[in-house]
C-alpha cells in the first residue's frame, strides 16, 4: 500500500461505505453475539475488498465496511481528527509507515493487541515489520503490519519502442545501474518523444530515493533515531534531493504530485513514460489507466540499487465499542492468508515471509503489466529492504520539501534557491 502519496488528493470512496465511523455507530451488539458492524479506515489500494466478504462469510454476524480515500495526504488529516477528539475512527484504522511513529507516541488511544493473542503471531512477520508495530518499552503491540513496498521502476513499454530504446525488462534495467544514467536516458527520450515527459513528477523520485540513501547508510533520513530534525545535515537527504532538483532543471518530469487528479488522469495519456514503482503502485496505476493501460506498462529494476517506499500496520483504536471484534478482524487482515488475498487483489507485497513464500504471491505473474513475475520481482527485491526510521513529524516535512521542489518545476521557485528553501520549510514543518 499504500503508500505515501501526495498533497491534494480528492476523495475516493467506494460503495457501501459508512456514513458514521464504528467509534460512533455503537448500537450494534458484539458481546452478546448480536450482529456487529466493523468500520475498516484505509487509503490508497489495500486490496482487502474481496479478503472482507471472506471474513463475513465466516463470520455471519459481522459486517465489515471500507472507507478508503485514495491518497495518504487526504486520509492524514482525517486520523489526525478523529484521534485527538477520541470520536470518528473506524473500528480498524491503517497506519502507513510515515505516520506510525506519530501514533506511537499516542499508543495509549490504542487497544493493545498483545491482549487479543497478538505475541502469538509474531512469527507470521518479517522481524523489523513486526518490531516497528510494537510501542518503545515493548509493552504495547500497537499495530499489526500490512505489506511493504519493495521499489522497481514501471515503465510505458509502447513510448520505450517508440523511443527506439530496448523493451524487454532485463535490458531496461540496464539502461540505468545509477539516477544520473537514468536522467541522461531520460534526456535522450524527450529528444526523440518530445510530446511526453520521462517523469511524473518530482515527488515519487524524492520519496525513492531518500528511503534508499538512508537505507543503504545512516538507517534515518529526515529525523535521527532520536527524533532530532536533521533534514539538513543527513547527506542521504542532501543527495537525494539534489537528484529530484535535476529532473526538474533539465524538465523531464510533469511536475505532478501522485494520486492526483490530474496524476490518474495523466495516466491514460501518454504524458510520462516512467514512474518509481513500489509493488503497491502497480494497484494505482492498473485501477487509474484503465483497459486503455493494459499491456503498455511493465516492470523492470530501479535505479540506484534496493529499496522501499511505504507499508502500513493495522490499529484498533480505543474509541472503538468492538474492540475484541475489531482486533480478531486486523488479525485475520494481516495474517498470511489475508496478505495473500491482499496481493492478489492489489499487488500489496505481503510483510509476512509466509505469504511471501505462497506460490500464489511467489509465482504470480501479473497479466496488465505484460505478464511480468511481479511475486518474483518483488520477492527478490523485499530480501535486502532496510529498515529506516522516520519521526513523528516525517510526513509534515516531507510534503513541505515536495512542494519547494514542484515549484521549481513551475517557475515559481529558484533552482538556485530550492535547498535553503527546503531547508526553511522542514524546519517550520517539524516544530
Amino acid at each position: 500500500m499504500r503508500r505515501g502519496l501526495s498533497t491534494a488528493m480528492a476523495a475516493v470512496l467506494v460503495g457501501g461505505l459508512v456514513v458514521s465511523c464504528g467509534g460512533d455507530d455503537g448500537e450494534d451488539g458484539g458481546s452478546d453475539g448480536g450482529p456487529v458492524e466493523l468500520t475498516v479506515d484505509v487509503f490508497g489500494e489495500a486490496g482487502y475488498e474481496e479478503i472482507a466478504k471472506q471474513y463475513e462469510q465466516s463470520h455471519p454476524n459481522v459486517t465489515v465496511k471500507l472507507r478508503k480515500v485514495s491518497s495518504l495526504d487526504e486520509y492524514k488529516p482525517r486520523i489526525q481528527q478523529w484521534m485527538s477528539t477520541g470520536s470518528g475512527a473506524g473500528d480498524v484504522v491503517m497506519l502507513e509507515e510515515g505516520i506510525l511513529p506519530l501514533y506511537m507516541q499516542q499508543a495509549n488511544k490504542f487497544v493493545n493487541l498483545f491482549d487479543h493473542g497478538g505475541k502469538e503471531l509474531e512469527k507470521n512477520f518479517l522481524p523489523w515489520k513486526w518490531q516497528m508495530g510494537v510501542s518503545p518499552d515493548g509493552k504495547q503491540l500497537v499495530g499489526l503490519g500490512t505489506d511493504v513496498g519493495p521499489l522497481a521502476m514501471c515503465y510505458r513499454k509502447d513510448l520505450f519502442e517508440k523511443a527506439g530504446f530496448p523493451t524487454e525488462r532485463d535490458e531496461v534495467g540496464k539502461l540505468w545501474p545509477t539516477w544520473d544514467e537514468f536522467l541522461a536516458k531520460g534526456q535522450e527520450f524527450q529528444e526523440k518523444v518530445p510530446k511526453t515527459k520521462w517523469l511524473d513528477g518530482p515527488t515519487a523520485v524524492f520519496r525513492a530515493t531518500v528511503l534508499q540513501n538512508a537505507g543503504s547508510g545512516p538507517g534515518h533520513s529526515f529525523f535521527d533515531k532520536e527524533n532530532n530534525l536533521v533534514f539538513e545535515s543527513n547527506p542521504a537527504v542532501k543527495q537525494a534531493f539534489d537528484t529530484s532538483l535535476k529532473f526538474e532543471q533539465s524538465k523531464l518530469t510533469a511536475d505532478m504530485s501522485i494520486f492526483t487528479p490530474p496524476w490518474q488522469t495523466a495516466l491514460k495519456r501518454d504524458t510520462f513514460a516512467t514512474l518509481p514503482c513500489p509493488s503497491w503502485m502497480l494497484g494505482g496505476i492498473e485501477e487509474f489507466s484503465g483497459d486503455a493501460g493494459k499491456g503498455k506498462w511493465d516492470v523492470a529494476t530501479i535505479p540506484g540499487g534496493s529499496g522501499y517506499w511505504g507499508g502500513s500496520w493495522l490499529a484498533v483504536p480505543k474509541q472503538t465499542k468492538h474492540a475484541k471484534e475489531a482486533a480478531e478482524l486486523a488479525k485475520f487482515l494481516t495474517s498470511p492468508e489475508g496478505q495473500v488475498g491482499a496481493f492478489k487483489a492489489a499487488n500489496v507485497f505481503p510483510s509476512s515471509p509466509q505469504a511471501a513464500q505462497d506460490p500464489a504471491v511467489a509465482g504470480a505473474t501479473s497479466a496488465y503489466f505484460n505478464d511480468a513475475p511481479v511475486g518474483k520481482i518483488f520477492g527478490d527485491l523485499v530480501a535486502s529492504v532496510k529498515p529506516v526510521h522516520l519521526g513523528p513529524k516525517n510526513e509534515d516535512v516531507r510534503a513541505a520539501v515536495e512542494n519547494v521542489l514542484v515549484s521549481v518545476g513551475q517557475g515559481k521557485q529558484d533552482a538556485g534557491e530550492a535547498w535553503s528553501k527546503s531547508v526553511e520549510e522542514a524546519e517550520k514543518a517539524a516544530r
